[in-house]
């Protein structure tokens, strides 16, 4: 079963998460996905594996650096997520039906 990171090379966390897969002997599926950003429909399939709401893995900075409205609903807040790939929670890591954020990076080994 292949393992998915949605990845941002220039974060810090992001980076340790990788290493912490690839130290299992893990070779993931590694999505930049500031240059290949999710859609709606894979934003939804993502947040149903972490069990989240669009809201919890939205970066609040960014979200008001990009203007983003934070009171909209679901459906507006993850078409600003694909609109805006930088106001999504980086690290995501996904694994059959199920996903964790990498803040902590510890918390991949759940995952895997």
């Amino acid at each position: 079963m292949s393992v998915i990171i949605y990845h941002n090379p220039r974060c810090s966390k992001s980076r340790q998460t990788l290493e912490l897969i690839k130290e299992k002997g893990i070779e993931p599926v590694i999505v930049d996905y500031l240059e290949n950003p999710p859609g709606v429909m894979e934003i939804r399939n993502i947040l149903k594996m972490l069990d989240k709401k669009p809201i919890e893995v939205i970066r609040k900075k960014e979200a008001k650096e990009e203007g983003v409205d934070m009171g909209g609903d679901d459906m507006s807040l993850m078409k600003a997520m694909a609109a805006n790939p930088r106001i999504i929670e980086r690290p995501i890591v996904c694994k059959g039906d199920k996903a964790v954020l990498g803040r902590p990076p510890e918390n991949v080994h759940d995952l895997l």
